[in-house]
């Protein structure tokens, strides 16, 4: 959802960088076409690859197999987190994009800490579950000074050929998460 809606507003003209900020499931750099690009490194500074007019960066970036796992605790995603707002030079953007990963860990609560006056837009599926952890994420954005922007259930139906529509995750979370 987040490639998708920072390659749409790119088509728009808008100058849109993206931070691939869920470092255990990082997905960006594959769903961008980019997966094996690497930064460039000019002195203290990291330039982000472009693909479809997005300046993207990612933990998938910096290792060699993308089959990876990465086993970091707080201090460690704290770190790659404020690298990522402070050393990489996206330039001047219109909108700046981080990509989370689901639930309230360590990595929500630092973006909350660093950029506590962003707006969050809550993803969540049709699933009770996934509503309830969406819900969470969005009250601690709010917890930290965040303001929730609106919600979008993803994965909320199938179109199918005679214009019915396959609720195959069920319906209704987002708006329950509303």
């Amino acid at each position: 959802l987040t490639a998708n809606l920072a390659v749409a507003l790119a088509a728009r003209g808008l100058a849109v960088g993206l931070v691939d900020a869920d470092v255990f499931g990082f997905s960006i750099p594959a769903i961008l076409g980019i997966a094996g690009a690497k930064p460039t490194q000019v002195d203290d500074m990291i330039l982000p690859p472009v693909a479809h007019g997005v300046k993207t960066i990612s933990i998938g970036m910096f290792v060699d197999d993308p089959s990876t796992a990465v086993a970091w605790r707080g201090p460690m995603l704290h770190r790659t987190i404020q690298q990522f707002l402070t050393d990489v030079f996206f330039g001047d953007l219109d909108v700046l994009l981080l990509d989370l990963p689901p639930g309230t860990g360590d990595v929500a609560i630092t973006v909350g800490q660093l950029l506590p006056h962003a707006e969050v837009l809550v993803v969540t599926t049709p699933q009770p579950a996934a509503a309830d952890v969406a819900e969470r994420s969005g009250l601690v954005a709010r917890q930290t000074g965040q303001r929730v922007a609106g919600v979008v259930e993803n994965m909320a139906g199938l179109a199918q050929p005679d214009g019915s529509v396959l609720e195959l995750f069920g319906a209704g979370g987002g708006e329950e998460v509303a």
